[in-house]
């Protein structure tokens, strides 16, 4: 693992919310890379409540916690990872090209195949993902709040302005429309100001997954995954099956030593 030894990377979350009613809640927090030093802590009014980590696809790591008690919740979550993070070998087979191909959720490539058509015709391969990726980050505006859960790619074409998740939605429409597999990750990044949990998307070309990010907010080749899936919907950091909660605080910080790396927007850069 450790090509750079002195290499490092630092990540955490705090979360805290207002359980009001007995909940069955299930965290996205874990690096999908396991790290060399790791703790999370779960607890309610101060007392610990147990969880179940189940492995998902893609390595994502999920933390079920089936009854979270009435009161104060609060989660910390911590990891320190060392040296370069490797390159998966592995290759997706065809069910996940197929899956990353089709319509979702959040990504309503079928109903934006004529804008994908009209504007990216003829360009295909890595000119096909700068293509997009610049079309995505000079057309839309980053604005905090301004987007809503439910919002789509398509609302975001219209509304021409979102946040990091709402950027990698539109590319990943984009790029399934002109038959390119595209998913959405969420990560850690070192560099991303504000600091808070990011959203980019992963292309395939060649059987290789490659990161884009139309935010260019963050060095890619400092991420670090935590999910992976369709949409944001598969990569939700906290998802609510039963009970309620309001979440009332969220803290997020990653940070890489020696020194951030450089990114060339120009390049092909896959993740860990």
């Amino acid at each position: 693992m450790t090509d750079n030894p002195a290499l490092s990377r630092d990540v955490s979350a705090h979360l805290t919310a207002r359980v009001t009613q007995e909940a069955e809640i299930v965290l996205s927090l874990a690096t999908a890379y396991r790290p060399s030093q790791e703790e999370l802590s779960i607890t309610v009014d101060g007392a610990p409540v147990p969880c179940e980590q189940v492995v998902s696809t893609h390595d994502t790591r999920l933390h079920i916690v089936p009854k979270t008690p009435v009161g104060t919740l609060e989660v910390r979550y911590a990891a320190k990872l060392f040296g370069d993070l490797p390159i998966d070998p592995r290759r997706d087979g065809p069910a996940d090209r197929i899956l990353y191909l089709r319509p979702s959720r959040y990504c309503e490539s079928d109903t934006l195949a004529e804008v994908a058509a009209a504007e990216f015709e003829g360009l295909a391969g890595k000119d096909l993902l700068d293509g997009v990726s610049s079309w995505v980050g000079q057309r839309l505006a980053y604005v905090s709040g301004s987007s809503r859960p439910t919002d789509g790619a398509v609302q975001t074409y219209l509304s021409r302005a979102g946040v990091c998740r709402d950027f990698a939605h539109l590319v990943i429409a984009l790029l399934r429309a002109r038959g390119v597999p595209a998913r959405l990750v969420s990560v850690y990044a070192p560099g991303l100001s504000p600091m808070d949990f990011h959203a980019v998307a992963e292309a395939c070309l060649d059987d290789r997954w490659y990161v884009v990010d139309a935010t260019t907010l963050a060095p890619r080749a400092g991420m670090v995954r935590i999910a992976t899936g369709r949409d944001a919907s598969d990569t939700a950091f906290l998802t609510v099956h039963s009970g309620r909660l309001d979440l009332t605080g969220i803290e997020v910080n990653a940070t890489m030593s020696p020194a951030l790396p450089d990114d060339d927007v120009t390049a092909l850069v896959s993740l860990a």
